[in-house]
């Protein structure tokens, strides 16, 4: 290696850079004594540039133009100090097929500037797009491409308009970097540039910090973006952004904004303090964020227009200025597993023709409305959990398509919890009304109601009103407690209740007004003061109706030889008592079937499938032995019981203690379906539920909100997460002990209707079962989900790929044999989870590098290699 001494005097050494780069051979490196150097250098050569005296003793300063202009590959400066004489100017020019490393140098007055061309794009991207890719061969070789850049641990600031700017098919790597003081935008990149950025912080910008352009692609992992005077992340045109683990604090515009054709995919980042809103999506972009959190943004948490496309998954939206979710054009959102708090507005709103598909989330604290639905948009709510604010959800829409709620809990608005507008419509399947301060189902005129199943309980007003002219098919509804009628039928209202229990109204259970043409078939009405209330001129039908415990009854009296019945045993009266005895000529299909009427019943499952695919379950061994001897235990108790011989004391209750992604959930759901087959539970299904849905947040409203839940689990299996939050350490008086309680005594009472399964982290699950004798008595046998080991983790991988028609390549599975083994096993790790998420970021990458290729083989698009791993 030769060595080239720069200094203002002394034998053996050149007074000037310039010189000593003309002297310099291809790979010397340039030592250079401390001091200032007006001069402005040009790297024809591989060369490294480094100070005798350490980092920040060697400053160099521009005399006109670029201080430093690089077109030969491999260049290296390590801790010098370069100052700009323009701000607004460049300080550092990486040219074409050009290759520099910039680490610990400190830059200032003067952009970084990296060009390429328009040739070799697909190639470049497909290389560079992985955080673990390391450019340093193509920095020390030469480069069939752009230029590229590597900045590691470096300081770039006081710059006027750009920072970091990558044109054509550039690549820039950054690295604990920090990007600051700037009068316009932190990075730029654009044409078909790809920059990958970690541990990158950008400061004090008056545009955004980090902007995507052309086919550009932006990979940035851990990064934090502060101060920014727009937007935090702009993605435009058809460019690709990537985001990990980044964090965005207080930008004056939108968190990330992704507009025209481009596309971004957030993972566990956190947006706080936005000016505009959290994240937005317009014209026909891609939104995907996983895991995210968007808090106290001055606008909405997510705005959607245009034909966005937005993907949200396990994520929060908190403390937000206006609507959290907001949808407008013909955007579309799926919104999985999220979490809304705290909004100036409404929860999720859609207008225009927009569509939204929400489960199993929860919308909690908004002023206005929980779902609010107008213009021909359409909504589709399927486990989803809506209280407080004004209205629950509130259906205004005129799309052909009625907006749907299926198996959600509306509670505790001040108004009413479900309304539906003029001329619009809904349907309604296995939803409960709770403790509403106006009707909990409200039609206006002209409006289209079915509402299967579920109940309306509490409400302030009446349980549901039907406005003139409104039409409604009602089936398998209990409505309750209602403090004014439980149905109110207005004026020419048509409709059909079928099978709907009626009790405790403070005003009459049934009101029907002037000219209404409605038929009741198979209603009972329980614990009223009045039964039936007419207008004059009405005329409705009863068919099979009846009143238990009615004063003044219009219905003819239930006969009942030891005091009549509590509500519910005679007929399914709502989706959640899906085994209840059918009446003569009353339905037998569950709720569901208002929906799909006219479709074939499924073949029953056979008891040598289900073990099959028990067998099928990666891992989990001693699980698989413990449920197959359960199995063939209650095989022998059936064949006793069908042979008039009393069956021995048994308990099909259980406890799983595992933690999070080791299959508790699917061997319960595989459980039910064995128990079915066996004919010792009528419908075999689960219902999962966690303390947010058994335990009340006021007195008196944990028992009803825990039987709810177990009713809709009967002739199944109730599955009990997280078991011990019932019980929290240290706390004496919490409601949990009184859904414990309820718990106890409805196992007793339907002790041979009912499968429950209580789950959580092993060292946990002794405190929820010790902390009441009946539940103690009841749960006598636990099956322990130990964590999967690296080699099943990637047996679960290649288990997905096999389902979804891809292929590992050897260099794959080699690489995620590695990459599993060094997954921490920390509080964070999900076992399967993990394992199923790590597939779908394979298959995401995947879809990146594919999208690239000209014309891609059948081949190609269902390879996985060892570049589409993180």
């Amino acid at each position: 290696m030769t060595v080239v001494h720069v200094a203002p005097k002394g034998r053996g050494a050149h007074r000037t850079l310039t010189a000593a780069l003309a002297a310099a051979p291809a790979g010397a490196v340039v030592r250079i004594a401390p001091g200032s150097y007006e001069e402005s250098l040009r790297l024809t050569r591989r060369v490294t540039l480094e100070p005798e005296a350490g980092s920040g003793s060697v400053e160099l300063r521009s005399i006109g133009g670029p201080a430093l202009t690089v077109t030969a590959p491999g260049c290296v400066l390590t801790g010098l100090v370069l100052r700009g004489a323009d701000p607004a100017e460049v300080l550092v020019r990486v040219a074409d097929a050009a290759g520099l490393t910039l680490a610990d140098c400190e830059l200032s007055g003067g952009r970084v500037e990296v060009t390429g061309s328009a040739s070799g794009a697909s190639a470049v991207a497909n290389t560079a797009l992985g955080l673990d890719d390391d450019l340093s061969a193509e920095l020390s070789d030469p480069v069939d491409g752009g230029g590229v850049l590597l900045l590691r641990r470096t300081r770039l600031g006081s710059v006027r308009n750009t920072a970091l700017h990558l044109t054509g098919d550039a690549r820039a790597r950054v690295e604990d970097t920090l990007i600051h003081e700037v009068e316009g935008i932190g990075a730029v990149l654009s044409g078909s540039a790809v920059l990958l950025a970690e541990g990158l912080r950008i400061e004090e910008t008056s545009g955004s910090a980090l902007r995507a352009r052309g086919n550009g692609r932006l990979v940035a992992a851990n990064c934090v973006l502060t101060g920014v005077g727009r937007n935090g992340v702009l993605v435009q045109d058809a460019a690709e952004a990537l985001l990990d683990a980044c964090r965005i604090e207080r930008p004056a515009g939108s968190g990330v904004q992704v507009s025209h054709q481009a596309g971004a995919e957030l993972t566990d980042c956190r947006i706080n303090g936005a000016g505009g809103n959290g994240v937005t999506a317009d014209e026909a972009a891609r939104l995907t964020a996983r895991g995210c959190r968007v808090t106290e943004p001055g606008g909405h948490a997510v705005l959607a227009t245009g034909a966005a496309t937005v993907t949200l998954a396990d994520s929060e939206f908190d403390r937000t200025g206006a609507t959290a979710l907001h949808l407008g054009g013909q955007a579309h959102a799926r919104v999985t597993g999220c979490r809304v708090r705290g909004t100036g507005d409404h929860g999720l709103a859609a207008a225009e023709r927009a569509r939204a598909e929400v489960a199993d989330s929860s919308l909690d604290g908004f002023v206005v409305c929980g779902v609010h639905v107008e213009g021909e948009a359409r909504a589709v709510l399927d486990a989803v959990r809506v209280t407080g604010g004004e209205t629950g959800v509130r259906l205004r829409s005129t799309a052909e398509e009625p907006s749907e709620l299926r198996d959600c809990w509306v509670a505790g608005q001040r108004r009413s919890g479900v309304e539906v507008g003029v001329e619009s419509s809904a349907a309604l399947a296995g939803t409960r009304v709770a403790e509403v301060g106006g009707a909990g189902v409200a039609v206006d005129t002209g409006g289209r109601l079915r509402m299967a199943g579920g109940t309306v309980a509490g409400a302030m007003g009446s349980g549901l009103v039907l406005e003139r002219g409104a039409a409604a098919e009602v089936r398998a509804v209990r409505i309750e407690d209602c403090q004014k009628n439980g149905i109110l039928a207005g004026e020419a209202v048509t409709g059909t209740f079928d099978h709907c229990d009626l009790s405790r109204s403070a005003f009459p259970a049934l009101h029907i007004g002037k000219g209404a043409d409605v038929r009741f078939r198979g209603c009972r009405v329980f614990d009223c003061g009045q039964d039936v209330g007419l207008s004059d001129g009405a005329q409705p039908v009863f068919e099979d109706c009846a009143a238990v415990r009615v004063r003044t009854a219009v219905l003819p009296a239930l006969a009942d030889r030891t005091g009549a019945p509590p509500p519910g045993p005679l007929t399914p009266v709502s989706s959640d008592r899906p085994d209840a005895p059918a009446a003569e000529g009353a339905p037998t299909a569950g709720a569901a079937d208002l929906w799909q009427q006219g479709e074939p019943e499924p073949e029953p499952e056979t008891l040598e499938d289900l073990l099959a695919e028990l067998d099928e379950l990666v891992g989990l061994d001693g699980v698989k032995r413990d449920v197959s001897g359960m199995v063939k235990l209650m095989q022998t108790v059936r064949l006793r019981e069908q042979a008039g011989l009393p069956a021995p004391p048994l308990s099909r209750h259980l406890v799983f203690a595992g933690n999070p992604g080791t299959g508790k959930t699917t061997v319960a759901r595989l459980y039910g379906r064995l128990l079915k087959a066996l004919g010792l539970l009528t419908r075999g299904h689960l219902v999962e539920v966690d303390r947010s849905a058994l335990v009340g947040e006021y007195v008196g409203h944990t028992g009803p909100k825990t039987t709810e839940a177990f009713h809709r689990a009967r002739g199944g299996v109730l599955f009990i997460d997280e078991a011990y939050a019932l019980v929290p350490a240290g706390a004496a008086n919490d409601f949990g002990t009184e859904a414990i309680a309820t718990l106890v005594k409805l196992m007793e009472d339907h002790r041979d209707e009912i499968v429950v399964i209580a789950a959580g982290y092993p060292d946990d699950m002794s405190r929820f079962v010790t902390s009441n004798p009946g539940l103690s008595s009841r749960f006598t046998r636990t099956l322990l989900f130990a964590d999967y080991t690296s080699a099943e983790l990637v047996s679960i991988v290649e288990h997905h790929a096999q389902r979804h028609q891809y292929e590992l390549t050897a260099g794959a599975h080699r690489a995620l044999t590695s990459y599993v083994e060094r997954i921490p096993r920390n509080a964070q790790f999900g076992n399967g989870r993990t394992a199923r998420q790590l597939f779908q970021r394979m298959t995401e990458r995947q879809a990146l590098r594919v999208a690239e290729l000209v014309s891609p083989d059948s081949a190609q698009l269902i390879q996985l290699d060892e570049q589409d791993l993180q």
